[in-house]
């Protein structure tokens, strides 16, 4: 078996991670829970031109935090007794939900689908500023001077985790959804808004996250792996802190929008792939999180996988949700 370019596998599971965690990381998100429950989502659907047998699809729109716009596409089935099950999906960094057709397996296995698109990356949905469309790149360190400045709530990943919450919050409302059976899914920058999502709601029942993204901040950059998905940290320090005299509070602040921080909130059965040739998201930031699940979990390990399509797992994970 190759040997992982990060700790032995049994170092990683019983990594705990590196990132500070800010000291009112709780009320924090509270805090954010709070404003997100408190918005009038002004929830609207929009018959999509992509239609399918048996199946229903729309453009969902609501309002988020700081009143960005966002866009969901959503799938029912119209054959399925009420209520069923739903999932709602997460895509990579820089994306956005995809097409249509790859999810109608699972509105054909009876569940209603809501795929994300993330504010200013590819999709449909609003950035903060009311941009529709990619405002790309360096969405993690977007608001992080606000941050060092008192202010963290200006973080975007702290709206976009948000997000991911008021979407499932706005799915289990629907009177054909079971709100009891409702799971979560997504690979990279999607598997970090599957593990927020079912931190921040908990009634997520089961979640499927491959390979998460960010995590463990600072372990990213002790191994040198501030590149790739990862790169605008260098960025960050070049403009903003040539001379690191921030960088304590720097990673500090990131935690706010570490999930592994977030991870033992959640109430979901977790089932979790990775692969320990991952240089894009190193399998320690992955274990950082995973450690901390208290929930019922299992890892998926591919030795000889790095940040890729891992063989089977969707199949696996697909028959996971099942279970809903």
């Amino acid at each position: 078996m190759p040997l992982t370019f990060d700790l032995p596998l049994a170092e990683l599971q019983t990594y705990s991670g590196r990132n500070p965690r800010p000291a009112d990381f709780d009320s924090f998100w509270e805090t954010g829970l709070a404003e997100m429950r408190a918005l009038d989502a002004q929830v609207e659907l929009v018959p999509a031109e992509f239609q399918a047998p048996q199946v229903e699809c729309f453009h969902l729109f609501f309002t988020g935090t700081g009143g960005a716009r966002l866009h969901a596409k959503l799938l029912r089935p119209t054959q399925a007794p009420a209520p069923h099950p739903a999932v709602v999906m997460f895509h990579g960094y820089t994306g956005d939900s995809g097409d249509w057709y790859n999810k109608l397996g699972y509105v054909a296995a009876g569940f209603t689908v809501a795929a994300l698109d993330c504010r200013g990356q590819a999709g449909l949905s609003q950035d903060g500023g009311g941009v529709s469309g990619n405002t790309l790149y360096g969405h993690i360190i977007r608001g992080l001077a606000d941050a060092l400045n008192g202010a963290p709530e200006k973080l975007l990943f702290r709206n976009i985790f948000l997000d991911t919450a008021q979407l499932a919050g706005i799915v289990m409302g629907m009177p054909d959804v079971d709100p009891g059976r409702v799971g979560a899914a997504g690979g990279s920058q999607g598997g970090a808004l599957t593990i927020a999502c079912a931190a921040l709601e908990p009634r997520i029942r089961r979640a499927a996250p491959r390979f998460p993204f960010l995590s463990d901040y600072l372990r990213v950059w002790e191994m040198d792996q501030a590149k790739d998905a990862y790169r605008e940290l260098q960025e960050f320090f070049r403009s903003a802190d040539p001379t690191h005299r921030l960088e304590g509070e720097v990673f500090e602040k990131l935690g706010y929008i570490d999930i592994q921080f977030l991870a033992p909130r959640i109430r979901a059965e977790v089932l979790w792939a990775t692969g320990l040739m991952d240089t894009v998201c190193p399998p320690s930031t992955q274990f950082a999180v995973y450690n901390k699940i208290n929930a019922p979990k299992q890892m998926v390990i591919y030795p000889d996988f790095g940040h890729e399509d891992l063989p089977a797992f969707d199949d696996r994970a697909f028959q996971f949700l099942m279970g809903l």
